[in-house]
C-alpha cells in the first residue's frame, strides 16, 4: 500500500464526506467560477492538510470529529488553494501539480478574482457559523504567510539572509498553515489550550522540516517537479547556500554571491554554486537540522497514547523527511 494510502486509512470515511462538503462549499451562481472551481476540485493534490486536521482531531479526542472540524478542514483547503492561485499569478508560473494553472488558462485577472473569492468563502464558512476560534487559527496564519513572503522577496534583493532569518522565513511561509492544520484539528472537538497550543507546535515542527526537504530537493538528481538549482536561479537563500556562505572564505562568499546575483541564468555557474555548497557540507548540515525538527515533532506525538490516529501522523511526520519528491 502507498505511503499516503496508508496515512489516509483511519480517515478515509472523513476524507470521503470532506471531499464532498468542500465541493459544495466553493459553488457560485457564476458559470465561469463554478467552471474554474471544478477545474480545481478535480486537479486536487495530497491534500495532506485536511488530513492533519481530521488525524489530529481524532487522536486528541479519541476517535471524535463533528460538523466543526469538517468546517475546518474546508476553511483551511480554501484559504490553501486561494494561496496556490495567487502564488502562481506572482510566481508567473504556467503549471501546478503538472497541470495548467489557473492564469494560464483563464488570466491574471480571472486567478486574482478566483483567489479572492475562495479567500472570501473560507471566511465566511467560519463566520456563518460561529466558528471565530477556528476563523482566528486561519486568519493568523494568513498574516504570517504574507509577511514571511515578503520578507523573503525584502531579503533576496540584498541576500543578507542570516540562519535565524531563513527560519522566520520558512515558519511564516510554510510551517504556519501546517500548524494552523492541527490547532484547527485540536480545537474543533473543544480541546483545551495548552492541547491547542502543543498541536499547533506539532504542525511548525513538521512544517519547518518539510520546508528544508524543499530545499534540499534544489540540490538533488532526482525528478522532483522542479528542476536543480532553480532556488539559485530565483536568488532564493536556503539553509545548504547560507550555511556554506557562512563556512568558506572571503573570496569564495564574494564569488557564490556575485553567481546568485548577477549569473543566476548561467547553468553551468548554478552547478559550480550547487557543487561548492555540497563541499562545503551545506547539504549534511541542513539534513541534520530537518532531523532535529523530525525529532521534535515525534516527541510531543509520543505524549499520547497509542492509537491508529497517532500511527498515521508519526508515518506522516516521517513521509515528509522521507519523500522523493
Amino acid at each position: 500500500m502507498k505511503i499516503v494510502a496508508q496515512i489516509k486509512q483511519p480517515i478515509e470515511t472523513e476524507m470521503e464526506r470532506f471531499e464532498k462538503k468542500f465541493s459544495n462549499s466553493m459553488t457560485s451562481k457564476v458559470a465561469l467560477l463554478n467552471r474554474i472551481t471544478h477545474y480545481i476540485v478535480n486537479r486536487k493534490g495530497k491534500q495532506m492538510r485536511p488530513m492533519f486536521v481530521f488525524l489530529v482531531s481524532k487522536m486528541v479526542s479519541e476517535g471524535v470529529v463533528n460538523e466543526r472540524t469538517y468546517r475546518g478542514a474546508s476553511v483551511i483547503e480554501l484559504i490553501h488553494t486561494a494561496t496556490l492561485v495567487h502564488d502562481d499569478v506572482v510566481d508567473d508560473s504556467n503549471r501546478r501539480r503538472g497541470f495548467f494553472s489557473i492564469n494560464a488558462l483563464w488570466k491574471n485577472k480571472i486567478a486574482v478574482l478566483v483567489g479572492d473569492y475562495l479567500l472570501s468563502k473560507g471566511l465566511l464558512l467560519s463566520i456563518d457559523n460561529g466558528d471565530f476560534d477556528l476563523l482566528k487559527i486561519i486568519s493568523v496564519a494568513v498574516r504570517e504567510m504574507s509577511e514571511g513572503e515578503l520578507l523573503q522577496i525584502e531579503k533576496a534583493r540584498r541576500l543578507d539572509i542570516t540562519e535565524d532569518i531563513y527560519y522566520e522565513i520558512i515558519r511564516q511561509k510554510t510551517a504556519t498553515l501546517i500548524a494552523a492544520c492541527c490547532a484547527m484539528g485540536a480545537r474543533s472537538v473543544d480541546a483545551s489550550d495548552e492541547e491547542v497550543e502543543r498541536m499547533r507546535l506539532f504542525g511548525e515542527y513538521i512544517g519547518m522540516a518539510f520546508q528544508i526537504k524543499d530545499d534540499l530537493f534544489d540540490y538533488g538528481d532526482t525528478q522532483i517537479g522542479k528542476p536543480t538549482g532553480i532556488d539559485i536561479k530565483e536568488q532564493k537563500m536556503t539553509l545548504p547556500l547560507i550555511y556554506a556562505l557562512n563556512h568558506c572564505t572571503k573570496e569564495e562568499k564574494k564569488w557564490v554571491i556575485n553567481s546568485v546575483k548577477n549569473h543566476n541564468k548561467d547553468k553551468k555557474r548554478v552547478k559550480e554554486v550547487i557543487a561548492f555548497v555540497k563541499k562545503t557540507g551545506g547539504l549534511e548540515y541542513a539534513t541534520k537540522q530537518m532531523k532535529q525538527y523530525q525529532e521534535k515533532a515525534l516527541k510531543l506525538l509520543n505524549t499520547y497514547p497509542q492509537s491508529t490516529y497517532k500511527d498515521s501522523l508519526e508515518l506522516m511526520v516521517n513521509y515528509v523527511i522521507d519523500r522523493k519528491k
